[in-house]
């Protein structure tokens, strides 16, 4: 095993056993254990399992015992865990709240290949744990400790099934007027078991699924940013004559859209349709939404008198915004999609539910509501292999300081009256992202081949 190349700055992830092995997994699950109950300690909690943390894992061949493990390190503590079993990521989230625990760790890898696993650690009322608050903590935690044998277990252990509860929460974002025929595909992931388990007989709902096996591997890898991994949802959509077609990730915290034509919509162009969605019934609201978004939207909302919010890229930063503006939406240009009444967390499910109850009430196609929102040309988030990155950002800095202002929020970003581009620095690889908006397409070519003189040509990733 590796920690420092297992700790990453959201969460743990790495090759498995190379990186993470079952006795990472009981460090993990003790110094996580001891670091949520200080955290839980500090907060009225209100409830008879704050001194539990709930555990659940994806589809993974090593998750079940890596969970294992994890549970006897928490244990360990003294702390009691629930096991809710084989899960998507997000229902973690809604467990944490629904059994009010000190938090929550989700055993999987998202999005990587089959041979990876991780940990997603949440706290109260799940909030993230990332590197600034407190994985970095449990990081060094992890490595002064030794594993004690079993007969140091004596925390409570239970094992719940949540899956009516969950479908119950999930429904409170899902109303049908009218017959919708959408394709989603799984991805092989977790979304193989949620969706079934949450919207199999829905009236009005005629979803046909793809790639819902499991115990395979995946036929495509599990990420719907790679537009490549999209050309089943979209060949289905156009053979079927469905209205939608949706593409999951790994964990089943993401998800993608396609319209009715096969066209994929990119994320924030679908954050704009939802925020806007939203202003409707709670005019004035915040919409939290991150920095690589279009320029429409932060322009539609103001517009429409919502206070447009805009935060640096990371759901433990979008999380976070979103309960201190009371945000009733919010959306990353990775399509993590955020709503107050769930906890101010993200969800693929709701997500999902939210644009087919919208779809459902314009009775209009897709592709016709998003129309006006596609304005500006947009690059996407491009890749740079970037050895000194911070001189590089700084190159880009310079070339611009004259015509656009200057912020640091994220990485460089330089803004200008019809144009703008973000910089930012990966954390665990030698790349710098850009992303690049203009208000035409000659205009984007023009700036795209001036960044191009700095940071060279974008690589695949």
């Amino acid at each position: 095993m590796d920690i420092d190349k297992a700790f990453k700055a959201y969460d743990v992830r790495g090759l498995y056993p190379e990186h993470l092995d079952e006795e990472l997994a009981w460090r993990i699950g003790h110094a996580a254990a001891n670091f949520l109950r200080k955290q839980v300690s500090g907060f009225d909690s209100g409830g008879k399992n704050s001194n539990a943390i709930v555990v659940g894992y994806d589809m993974r061949p090593h998750s079940p015992g890596l969970v294992e493990a994890l549970v006897k390190g928490i244990r360990s503590t003294g702390m009691a865990c629930i096991n809710i079993g084989m899960c998507d990521t997000p229902m973690i989230y809604f467990a944490i709240n629904h059994l009010h625990t000190a938090g929550g760790i989700q055993v999987t890898a998202s999005h990587n290949a089959i041979e990876y696993n991780g940990m997603k650690i949440s706290g109260y009322k799940a909030k993230p744990v990332a590197a600034n608050t407190g994985l970095n903590e449990i990081k060094n935690f992890v490595k002064a400790i030794h594993v004690m044998p079993d007969s140091a277990v004596y925390g409570d252990y239970s094992e719940v099934d949540l899956w009516d509860e969950y479908r119950g929460h999930v429904h409170q974002f899902l109303s049908l007027p009218r017959p919708l025929k959408v394709v989603a595909d799984a991805s092989n992931g977790m979304a193989g078991k949620m969706l079934p388990e949450l919207f199999e007989g829905v009236e009005n709902l005629e979803l046909t699924g793809m790639h819902y096996d499991m115990d395979n591997g995946f036929v495509h890898p599990p990420n719907p940013l790679v537009e490549s991994n999209l050309k089943w949802t979209q060949d289905a959509v156009i053979a079927q004559g469905a209205d939608m077609g949706i593409c999951l990730d790994g964990d089943a915290d993401r998800c993608m859209f396609v319209d009715e034509k096969g066209q994929i919509i990119r994320c924030d162009i679908m954050t704009t349709l939802l925020a806007l969605d939203f202003l409707k019934t709670d005019p004035g609201s915040a919409i939290i939404y991150d920095l690589r978004s279009s320029m429409i939207l932060p322009e539609l909302v103001a517009a429409a008198g919502g206070k447009p919010v805009r935060e640096r890229v990371g759901h433990s930063f979008l999380k976070k915004a979103m309960a201190e503006n009371n945000g009733i939406f919010g959306g990353e240009l990775s399509g993590h999609s955020y709503f107050r009444d769930n906890f101010h967390a993200d969800s693929a499910a709701i997500v999902f539910a939210t644009v087919c109850s919208l779809l459902a009430r314009e009775n209009k196609p897709l592709s016709e509501l998003v129309a006006p929102l596609s304005v500006y040309s947009h690059s996407g988030e491009l890749n740079f292999q970037v050895e000194d990155k911070d001189a590089k950002m700084q190159e880009v800095q310079d070339r611009f300081s004259d015509e656009t202002t200057i912020d640091h929020l994220d990485g460089v970003t330089c803004t200008a009256e019809d144009w703008w581009c973000n910089v930012r620095p990966s954390n665990t690889e030698p790349l710098l992202r850009l992303s690049l908006e203009a208000k035409s397409p000659d205009a984007l070519a023009e700036k795209l081949a001036l960044l191009k003189g700095i940071l060279g040509e974008p690589v695949d990733h």
